[in-house]
């Protein structure tokens, strides 16, 4: 499983067995599918054009059974344009699909969640309302690429926003997501690899 992303991936202000990506093998275990430990291409503040070049970077060989994107909130808060974000998004569906050896079955893109619930969102100067509102928009992007890519897209953005009235789904640091919504998010990601297998 290759997973690449920002904060969300890497799990900023989680343990490592906390992460979604941990999380995902670790259930898929129970279920008799079996994955070795995930690569992890993630960086807390990255972008779309950050995650392009240290993919680059690493240069990997190889392809992977499962591929997970979830990218754009660093887009979003440094007030990016969505055009740009629509077009650099797109570029990463194609480098995603390459490693998933061209299934696009095999990609799962994640939308991105809706940090304004958070005590740090609530204390930002652009306000809950405002940062929900601009997540929908590069999400409503994400999404039409991943439909036009024909690859799996995991909506877990509406649970993202139950942190706003459960501080259990929030980390210590008062912005990133828990163990415990960490947890939801990988059920919902086994569910699609599970449906797969048995197809």
């Amino acid at each position: 499983m290759l997973c690449l992303g920002d904060s969300y991936t890497i799990g900023e202000a989680v343990e490592e067995s906390e992460r979604f990506p941990m999380q995902t093998v670790e259930l898929l275990k129970m279920k008799g599918i079996y994955f070795e430990k995930p690569t992890i291409i993630a960086k807390t503040g990255w972008t779309t054009d950050e995650l392009s070049s240290a993919i680059k970077e690493a240069n990997m060989k190889g392809t992977y059974d499962a591929v997970t994107l979830l990218i754009g909130v660093n887009n979003q808060y440094r007030g990016r344009d969505l055009e740009n974000y629509r077009k650099e998004f797109r570029e990463l569906l194609k480098i995603s699909i390459d490693y998933a050896n061209g299934n696009v079955n095999h990609v799962f893109v994640i939308s991105i969640p809706d940090w304004g619930v958070t005590p740090f969102g609530a204390a930002h100067k652009r306000g809950e309302k405002k940062i929900g509102e601009d997540i929908d928009l590069f999400n409503t992007i994400s999404q039409q690429e991943s439909q036009e890519a024909r690859v799996h897209y995991i909506n877990i953005t509406p649970f993202s926003r139950d942190a706003k009235n459960n501080s259990a789904l929030i980390a210590t640091d008062g912005l990133h997501p828990s163990c415990k919504m960490y947890k939801v998010w990988a059920e919902k990601l086994v569910a699609e690899i599970v449906e797969i297998q048995g197809k």
